[in-house]
């Protein structure tokens, strides 16, 4: 029986409106489809194949339920994303969690072991990055592995290439339990190190749903408050931007592998300069083309889990992509797209 949803869903994803795809295939209407995926009309069974035949996916994947909420997507307002775009990445974030959920039945994936916490109980998101920082065992300098050392701790990272400049990132629990966080892999490291810790901290005080969050708190400042902390902890790099120079920006970068911008974000936010300097300091950025582009790159350690469970699913298990699609329930197409070939955490479900 074809899910209503999951046809707005796979047509959402294809990137073809109602009038479009009635166009496409023979005998139905934007009317008819229309009423269809509002659950208030009927297709033919002839129409329904035209429609898995044209869009690609297998009768089966109509048969599902797709949830893997996902609210707290991140764009950047400034660039703007067209209707037809965000659908796709709003689609594609969805069928990464599919993904995961349906690897997991064969793959064990590292237990979520980090501790969130409810900010109604008195917690600050200071304290939370800081607790989280002793708990991973970095309680000096900067995070240098975070995307393994997340992954060890349960979070599964995905670096998706094919978004564009309007995404930042999105963190969600999957249908099946799984902390996951999606961000832009055409990000410079800075920046993604910086999303990665923002998607934690969303993970950490806002996702699970033993949370509830009044309507009058602000989620994406409390996320930038943990992501600043968690990056760059007051109580260590506060000496060092006392009186901050331009000069000191580079150095400072390379030190705490965040962007010169965070830097002088965090520098005012520790009242360590007044806001004539900051706006300084941002205005020189500016002229120099450093908010478009920074000088030197830092590191960042490239996360695993997501193509490690693929290959695993490859050379234990012996699956081709086609058998893998099957499996899965999805166009061989899709499947191919989402993974490449990476060189472990995992291992093999034996019964």
């Amino acid at each position: 029986m074809m899910n209503p949803r999951q046809l707005t869903f796979v047509r959402e994803y294809r990137g073809y409106s109602q009038t479009e795809l009635s166009s496409k295939v023979k005998g139905l209407s934007q009317s008819n489809l229309s009423k269809f995926e509002k659950g208030v009309g009927q297709l033919s069974d002839e129409v329904k194949q035209r429609i898995i035949d044209f869009l690609g996916f297998p009768k089966d994947f109509y048969e599902q339920s797709i949830s893997n909420n996902v609210e707290n997507a991140h764009y950047r307002k400034k660039l703007g994303i067209g209707k037809k775009e965000k659908e796709y990445i709003e689609r594609s974030n969805k069928l990464i969690g599919y993904i995961i959920d349906q690897m997991a039945g064969s793959i064990d994936f590292p237990k979520f072991s980090l501790r969130t916490m409810d900010l109604e109980e008195g917690y600050s998101p200071e304290y939370v990055a800081q607790f989280t920082r002793r708990l991973i065992g970095t309680t000096e300098g900067a995070i240098k592995d975070i995307c393994s050392v997340l992954e060890k701790y349960g979070i599964i990272i995905v670096e998706q290439y094919d978004y564009g400049e309007g995404f930042d990132g999105v963190s969600f629990i999957t249908d099946g339990g799984f902390p996951v966080m999606i961000i832009n892999g055409n990000r410079s490291n800075d920046r993604k190190r910086l999303d990665i810790a923002h998607e934690l901290g969303h993970i950490l005080m806002h996702l699970f749903p033993n949370i509830a969050i009044p309507s009058y708190r602000d989620k994406e400042k409390e996320a930038f408050r943990f992501a600043a902390e968690f990056l760059m902890p007051e109580k260590e790099i506060k000496s060092s931007l006392l009186k901050l120079k331009l000069s000191y920006l580079i150095p400072l970068k390379q030190c705490w592998l965040t962007s010169m911008a965070a830097i002088v974000h965090r520098a005012m936010d520790l009242d360590c300069i007044d806001k004539d300097w900051y706006q300084y300091l941002n205005i020189e950025l500016s002229r120099r083309g450093y908010k478009k582009n920074e000088p030197v790159d830092v590191y960042m350690d490239r996360p695993q889990l997501f193509f490690e469970a693929y290959n695993l699913f490859k050379t234990e298990l012996d699956y081709s992509d086609s058998e893998l699609a099957d499996t899965f329930n999805l166009p061989l197409d899709v499947l191919t797209h989402f993974f490449a070939r990476k060189p472990t955490l995992l291992r093999i479900l034996r019964s």
